[in-house]
């Protein structure tokens, strides 16, 4: 059976990720594909119980070496128990956030150096990389107003702009350094405009998995 295909779409609050996951999804299970969806941290009951300890507002601080560690932690449960024996079946995996985000949050915003977290990609997933990375881009200001419409924020949306600067930049530097996997999408466009391109991105991947 052939291995389904593995997207993921990154970004900071506020960019869309969900409402264009949708839009990747109908489109992706029109052409006929089985589509699974997951998130991080989360994707599973246990990774789930992960999710809340890291998002929940709380009054002991978590170091972030902690929040790291937690993170890969959810991240083992979510690899090894959904999305490898689902790409192992011919499904194909759409994750809202993957190892990219510890990069550019843990990383970029933390501070936390990358060799300590790409050692952790490479003990927790090894090469099972995404196929393509979808990053949703807008400028901080923009996507926290529009996060700030949702609900009351979480641990991370409580952080400083300047937070959000660091990690949308070490995005940019991703993309920058990984062009054969990112494709960036400016999210300040119309939503239209904006499915418009998600739309393409998947015909394009569904042409190159038939050919």
């Amino acid at each position: 059976m052939e291995r389904g295909k593995f997207i993921t779409i990154e970004g900071i609050e506020g960019v869309g990720k969900s409402t264009n996951m949708a839009v990747l999804v109908e489109r992706i299970e029109a052409a006929g594909h089985k589509v699974l969806t997951t998130r991080e941290p989360g994707g599973t009951p246990m990774a789930e119980d992960i999710r809340q300890l890291l998002v929940r507002p709380a009054d002991e601080p978590i170091p972030e070496i902690a929040e790291l560690l937690l993170i890969f932690a959810a991240r083992s449960l979510n690899v090894n128990n959904v999305i490898i024996p689902a790409l192992d079946a011919g499904t194909w995996v759409i994750s809202d956030r993957f190892t990219d985000s510890s990069r550019a949050y843990q990383g970029g915003g933390r501070g936390i150096p990358m060799d300590t977290i790409d050692l952790l990609a490479d003990w927790v997933h090894g090469d099972a990389w995404p196929d393509l990375t979808i990053l949703l881009d807008a400028p901080v200001e923009i996507g926290m107003e529009r996060a700030g419409h949702r609900s009351a924020p979480d641990r991370f949306e409580q952080e400083r702009d300047d937070f959000f600067q660091r990690v949308r930049a070490c995005y940019l530097q991703l993309a920058s350094h990984e062009p054969s996997r990112f494709v960036v999408i400016d999210t300040t466009q119309s939503l239209d405009e904006v499915k418009a391109n998600i739309v393409t991105l998947a015909d394009q991947l569904l042409y190159d998995a038939a050919h």
